[in-house]
């Protein structure tokens, strides 16, 4: 069956997206907060399907061994997000390895995700890697968040405690803005102004 056939054919389905860092959870953290609309987020599925003993996170132990375990987590077997991230940055191979795992997995259980909300007219679809991962299928329209790079830097600084040369690697590590404006709906100005974006979205939602 086609993906769009899962899903109800005149259901709104935004996908928003943009860089890392971008501000997506402080918008999507408004709008949940102040509209009755669904909301979906890839990187919590992306976390559901590599927990202990789902198949993804076989898959993973058997590709890189034990030692992507994080033994100080509260279970101590569950997956070291951090230094899987820094595997996959560094080596082009583990990074395309990942993706074709973890892609596949993580857009057909949001398809499911979707169907449970089959009768909301509008839903909400965070997806960080929108445009890398293919996902624009399964969305009616995309929102894209633009933010300085200057203002991602700090962010990413402040929030992972890195540096500034690690800061600007993982910037440029994803589709520039520029390319993923081509095929947006909707740019999302978040800038030092919120009421930019603000205004945005009380307009269109």
């Amino acid at each position: 069956m086609d993906i769009l056939q899962k899903l109800k054919n005149k259901q709104r389905r935004i996908g928003l997206t943009g860089g890392i860092a971008s501000g997506k959870t402080t918008i999507t953290n408004y709008i949940r907060k102040n509209k009755n609309i669904p909301i979906l987020d890839a990187d919590n599925l992306s976390r559901e399907l590599i927990k202990p003993n789902t198949y993804g996170y076989k898959k993973i132990l058997d590709y890189f061994g034990n030692k992507i375990i994080d033994n100080k987590s509260n279970s101590g077997r569950e997956i070291n997000r951090k230094l899987l991230r820094n595997i996959i940055f560094q080596h082009s191979a583990s990074k395309e390895w990942i993706e074709n795992l973890l892609h596949p997995l993580i857009k057909e259980k949001m398809i499911v995700e979707c169907s449970k909300y089959r009768n909301n007219e509008t839903i909400v679809l965070v997806i960080p890697l929108l445009f890398e991962a293919k996902f624009e299928d399964i969305c009616t329209e995309i929102w894209l968040v633009n933010c300085p790079k200057e203002l991602q830097k700090n962010r990413l600084i402040s929030r992972d405690k890195i540096s500034e040369k690690e800061a600007y690697e993982l910037i440029n590590f994803q589709l520039s803005f520029e390319e993923k404006r081509k095929f947006s709906d909707i740019i999302l100005d978040n800038s030092d102004d919120q009421n930019k974006w603000i205004d945005t979205v009380r307009k269109l939602l």
